[in-house]
């Protein structure tokens, strides 16, 4: 086990959902840009809401945590 797997494995833990936040911020562009229905548009908004908590919890676990063990 190398000395960052601890900090990689924290870091790609935070990566993760900002990847998500991006699809939904995409997909809220494309129901936008055609006119689809709100909904759709609503239902990324909420995703990108508990991805950001997600990724928010993330970052806490990093500042937390003691990587030079």
């Amino acid at each position: 086990m190398s000395n960052n797997e601890p900090l990689n494995k924290l870091v790609h833990d935070a990566r993760a959902p900002l990847n998500r936040i991006s699809m939904n911020a995409e997909l809220i562009k494309l129901v936008i840009e055609n006119d689809m229905p709100k909904d759709k548009a609503l239902a990324a908004l909420d995703k990108i809401i508990s991805n950001c908590q997600q990724c928010s919890d993330s970052l806490q676990k990093i500042a937390d945590s003691d990587v030079t063990e």
